[in-house]
């Protein structure tokens, strides 16, 4: 695998785990956002696992998609209000 690649794929995945560990739902868990909330981790969750799935099995292309596509389902739900995150960094672009 090349190099860059391999340090994309790397570096993703960490920043998915990474992110999921932070965002913390804002909306309570009975309303309809707070349902929103729980689908947009659920999705990035998934696609975490999807990810690694992908790795053990010599797809880094189809993992990488996989970690960028479940970051982009958090990133998203913390820029309309779904998530508390945290100020700077590079976990989320809010």
């Amino acid at each position: 695998m090349p190099a860059d690649l391999q340090e994309k794929t790397d570096r993703y995945e960490r920043l998915l785990s990474e992110a999921l560990d932070e965002a913390e739902p804002v909306p309570p868990p009975d309303t309809p956002l707070g349902e929103a909330a729980a689908e947009y981790r659920e999705m990035a969750a998934a696609y975490l696992d999807d990810g690694r799935h992908f790795r053990e099995n010599d797809d880094p292309v189809n993992a990488l998609a996989a970690f960028s596509y479940g970051h982009a389902w958090l990133d998203a739900g913390a820029r309309i209000g779904l998530f508390d995150v945290p100020d700077g960094g590079e976990l989320f672009t809010v």
